[in-house]
């Protein structure tokens, strides 16, 4: 891991770690666990919102009012619009998306759930992610958290995550590997 990426992702632990034992005293865990989702979906599909918290062409009180205001608009709890607000006057919302990482992690394992990431060729239907979910949930006993993404890279297969474990049944993976052979054998 860089030195630049190991020092975002200690900020956003930290900030994290702070919101995650503030919403844990009062009890709104779950709310919050609802608000990260949102804030994770409008980050995805909001470039503007992506400009705000990325450009240093935005001064810290235009970020501050910003966030403040989708905060609000949002109807977040507000201890997370508090914290992101903090994190704009500190010029740290760059870190916004691994922040929101990590509150999903400490939610989960609040919960006793482990994400596991799923990455397919296409999208996975709500059976198809039921079988992982349970075929994992044997394995390591404990709830599961399919966190599916698509990468048509891939080509077919599944590509599973959970935690430090990793098992690539894809089909880029294994012509890859074929590739290889072929090179040790001509």
């Amino acid at each position: 891991m860089s030195g630049t990426a190991s020092i975002s992702m200690g900020v956003a632990s930290r900030y994290a770690k702070a919101i995650f034992d503030l919403v844990l005293e009062s009890n709104e865990v779950a709310k919050l666990e609802t608000d990260v989702e949102d804030l994770a979906d409008a980050l995805n599909d909001s470039q503007e919102l992506r400009d705000l918290i990325s450009s240093p062409m935005y001064t810290r009180d235009e970020q501050k009012g910003a966030i403040v205001a989708v905060g609000n608009k949002m109807k977040l709890l507000v201890n997370l619009t508090n914290t992101l607000a903090l994190m704009a006057s500190k010029r740290r919302l760059f870190v916004m998306d691994s922040f929101l990482r990590q509150l999903k992690t400490l939610i989960a394992e609040h919960k006793g759930e482990i994400t596991a990431d799923v990455v397919s060729a296409k999208s996975l239907t709500k059976a198809q992610s039921e079988k992982i979910a349970k075929a994992i949930k044997d394995r390591v006993g404990k709830e599961i958290k399919i966190n599916a993404s698509v990468d048509e890279a891939i080509i077919g297969g599944i590509v599973i995550k959970v935690g430090s474990k990793m098992i690539d049944t894809s089909i880029r993976s294994k012509l890859n590997s074929l590739q290889t052979v072929m090179k040790e054998v001509g």
